[in-house]
């Protein structure tokens, strides 16, 4: 009943997840059943692709969540998403065993590498799937958790706030790149093999990857359409639009910044605990300040404060992408600034709002 209750009105959002429903059905028919001689046959590469678009926006779901609905533009999202990818990383690595480039089971390869002696402390018990899943949701909620208590309780608004997130992506990107931090350094952790016993290579494995990000998409959109249309996502409203209007008559604005903020980063976190085992890696890029602006483009094109419109946008957008990337890799760029013009200038609510206009007239 409350699910039911968070979609009444969002026309949007239903079709959004009956299209992804129908997506997360055609795909693994199309890429398995469906003989590969025939056009209809879809490759485990565009299934791969795919995946990787629903991990996007997932993440863009988890921007959206506290630009558009708390008024937090957070420039620093990057790097929830890249911890999480780490953690999932670590996993991965430890999987690998006896069957690395230097054969040692008890050290990634990078580490013997390195001449690395043992297993650092940190790495202790990422052989096991439960531990590595929690800690895809603790290390980025925790750090978003300290980092907000220390920012909100001090006040720190607007742009100054944004400018605070994305040093923090650039600072743990600068750690990330020191090989004695012991995550692979520049090179980051790859040469995956096998994920709960399955070999990531195999088609199966890619179409359950696939339909992973699908579930997590779903399930990560609906919790957020709960919290926007609950007396918390009203408060939140309304901390956009008048911040100290809301402390005044009572409310604690602080608590309801740091759960939300925290909340978005740990549905970013598992955002990149999905991409990684579908990309295959994960390196010290991903923390580039660079990508966590790209996050924020992808939200605004789609429609800031929909939700479903952040899906559309990251969609979109990184089809463009991978699309310009092959045919003029250096007007991607140019084009995605461009884009990102055009529609502040002309759809200031973006695509969605576009399409909503559409609906009424």
């Amino acid at each position: 009943m409350g699910l039911m209750r968070a979609l009444k009105g969002d026309t949007g959002g239903q079709v959004m997840l009956a299209l992804l429903a129908l997506v997360a059905i055609a795909v693994p028919i199309l890429n398995l059943l469906v003989p590969e001689s025939s056009p209809w046959h879809l490759s485990t590469y565009t299934v791969t692709l795919l995946g990787k678009y629903l991990t996007y926006a997932l993440l863009a779901v988890a921007v959206d969540l506290v630009w558009g609905y708390l008024g937090i533009l957070s420039l620093g999202h990057g790097a929830f998403f890249a911890l999480g990818g780490y953690a999932m990383g670590m996993y991965l690595m430890r999987q690998i065993g006896d069957r690395g480039v230097y054969g040692n089971p008890d050290l990634p390869d990078f580490m013997v590498f390195l001449n690395w002696k043992e297993l650092p402390w940190f790495w202790y018990g990422f052989d096991m799937f439960w531990l590595a899943a929690l800690m895809v949701v603790l290390v980025p909620g925790l750090l978003a958790f300290v980092f907000g208590w220390l920012a909100f309780r001090s006040r720190v608004t607007g742009v100054y706030l944004s400018i605070i997130t994305q040093a923090l992506t650039y600072a743990l990107m600068l750690a990330f790149f020191r090989n004695e931090m012991g995550f692979g350094g520049n090179n980051g952790l790859t040469d995956f093999k096998d994920i709960l016993g399955f070999d990531l290579q195999s088609d199966g494995t890619r179409i359950g990857l696939f339909l992973a990000s699908a579930i997590a998409l779903s399930l990560g959109y609906m919790a957020c359409r709960s919290i926007v249309s609950s007396r918390l996502g009203r408060v939140s409203a309304a901390i956009r639009d008048a911040e100290s209007r809301t402390r005044f008559i009572g409310y604690r604005v602080e608590r309801v910044k740091l759960f939300v903020f925290t909340f978005s980063a740990m549905l970013a976190g598992i955002a990149g605990a999905l991409y990684v085992p579908q990309v295959g890696i994960i390196n010290p890029g991903e923390f580039e300040p660079l990508n966590s602006i790209e996050l924020v483009i992808w939200v605004a094109i789609g429609g800031r404060a929909t939700l479903y419109g952040a899906v559309i946008g990251a969609i979109l957008v990184n089809y463009a992408k991978t699309y310009f990337t092959g045919v003029m890799p250096e007007a991607w760029l140019f084009a995605l600034g461009g884009l990102f013009v055009l529609v502040t200038l002309f759809l200031p609510k973006g695509l969605a709002g576009l399409l909503r206009k559409r609906r009424t007239d």
